[in-house]
C-alpha cells in the first residue's frame, strides 16, 4: 500500500511539474512580441528555417541594405540563381558572421554576398535590433555566440534563455495578434527580400559630418576576418558589397579600406553607389523612402545587375531545369506576384 502511494505521489508531482513547465511555455509564446502589427522586421530571421529546400547557391548577409536592396525573385527567373537573403534590422558584423555559421548547419552555398555597411559599428547599438535578430535564430551554438558577441552591458544571457523574463511585462500591451501568431509567423519576405512597391524620390540628405577618425574598429575587421576564413574553410566564395543607399553616408575613406582589404585577401567589391549609372538606378522612381532603400523596381536593377556578375564570375548554376526547384520556385514567385498587386492597390499605383 505504502509504496502504491509512493508512486501516485511521484507520478502527481511529475505531472504538476509538466503542468508548470507547459503553462511557462505557452505563457512565453504568447509574451513575446510577434512583429505583426508594427515592425516587421523582426519577423524576418525565423522565416528561413520554414523553407523546404535550403540548397541556397547564394546566400546574402546583412542588413536592411540587402534585404530591401536586392531580389531574388528576379535572380531565378532571369539567371536561374537559387538565393536567399539572411538579413535583419542593423544586423551588426559579428551578428552577420554568426548568421554566416547558423546558414553552413543547414547547406553550403557557392558564394556569401556580404554588404559592409555594419563594419562601422564594433559593439550593439541597442537591445532592440539585437532581438530582432537573434530571437527569431533557432537555438544552437551559432545562437548563444551571437547572444554572448552581441549582448549590451544592460541586457543577459538567462533573458535570451527564458524571454518571459524579458518581456513578462507585456500583458498590457498584448494583442489579438499575439493570441493568433503563438505558434506560427506571419511571412513577411520573399526570400528574405523585404518588398515595397511605392515610390518617394530622394531629396536633400542631412549635412555631411566629418569624422575625427574613420578607422573601422578592431572588432569590426576581427569578424570580417571570420566572415571571410569561415568561406574559405568552407569553399565558399565572398562576394563584398555596398548598397546604393543614399544615407547613412558612406565615406570615401570607408571605401578605400574596403577596397584595400579586399585587394589583400583577393576578394572582389563592388561598391553599387559607384555603378549606380550602369545599373540604372534613378533615385526619383527607384526608392520608396527617399534614397536609404530601394523599392521593387530598385530592388529588380540591382539583382539584374549583380545576377551575370554571379552567373559568370563565380559560376553558379542556372537551376531552372531542377524540375523539384523550379515546383518551388514557381509557388514563390505566384506569392510575389500577388504581393505585388496587393500592395499596388494599397497604394494606389496603377
Amino acid at each position: 500500500m505504502r509504496k502504491k502511494l509512493e508512486t501516485r505521489q511521484l507520478i502527481t508531482a511529475l505531472l504538476s511539474a509538466v503542468a508548470v513547465i507547459a503553462l511557462i511555455y505557452l505563457a512565453q509564446r504568447l509574451l513575446i512580441p510577434k512583429y505583426v502589427d508594427d515592425i516587421v522586421e523582426g519577423g524576418m530571421v525565423s522565416e528561413y528555417y520554414d523553407e523546404k529546400d535550403k540548397s541556397f547557391d547564394v546566400i546574402f548577409i546583412g542588413d536592411c541594405e540587402v534585404y530591401e536592396n536586392f531580389s531574388p525573385v528576379t535572380l531565378w527567373e532571369n539567371y536561374g540563381i537559387n538565393s536567399y537573403i539572411r538579413g535583419s534590422a542593423e544586423q551588426y558584423i559579428f551578428q552577420s558572421y554568426y548568421m554566416l555559421e547558423d546558414t553552413l548547419r543547414y547547406s553550403r552555398p557557392k558564394v556569401v554576398v556580404f554588404n559592409i555597411q555594419s563594419l562601422q559599428f564594433d559593439e550593439s547599438r541597442s537591445e532592440a535590433y539585437n532581438r530582432m535578430t537573434i530571437d527569431g535564430m533557432k537555438w544552437s551554438g551559432a545562437k548563444l555566440g551571437c547572444i554572448k558577441a552581441s549582448m549590451t552591458d544592460e541586457e543577459h544571457l538567462i533573458e535570451y534563455i527564458f524571454p518571459i523574463l524579458r518581456f513578462h511585462s507585456r500583458w498590457n500591451e498584448l494583442t489579438s495578434a499575439d493570441v493568433e501568431y503563438m505558434f506560427r509567423h506571419k511571412k513577411v519576405t520573399h526570400n528574405g527580400y523585404y518588398m515595397r512597391v511605392d515610390a518617394l524620390p530622394a531629396g536633400d540628405m542631412p549635412p555631411v559630418k566629418p569624422l575625427g577618425d574613420y578607422s573601422f574598429g578592431d572588432r569590426a575587421w576581427e569578424y570580417l576576418d571570420k566572415i571571410r576564413t569561415c568561406c574559405e574553410d568552407n569553399n565558399i566564395e565572398l562576394l563584398l558589397i555596398k548598397a546604393p543607399s543614399l544615407y547613412p553616408y558612406w565615406y570615401p575613406q570607408w571605401d578605400e579600406q574596403v577596397k584595400e582589404y579586399a585587394d589583400m585577401y583577393g576578394l572582389k567589391y563592388i561598391n553599387f553607389l559607384d555603378e549606380k549609372d550602369a545599373i540604372g538606378i534613378d533615385y526619383n522612381t527607384d526608392t520608396y523612402d527617399g534614397g536609404l532603400h530601394m523599392n521593387l523596381s530598385g530592388a529588380v536593377k540591382c539583382a539584374d545587375y549583380i545576377g551575370p556578375i554571379l552567373r559568370n564570375e563565380y559560376e553558379v548554376p542556372d537551376r531552372r531545369d531542377d524540375e523539384a526547384l523550379a515546383s518551388i520556385w514557381a509557388d514563390k514567385i505566384r506569392v510575389y506576384n500577388e504581393d505585388i498587386d496587393y500592395q499596388k492597390e494599397q497604394y494606389g499605383i496603377e
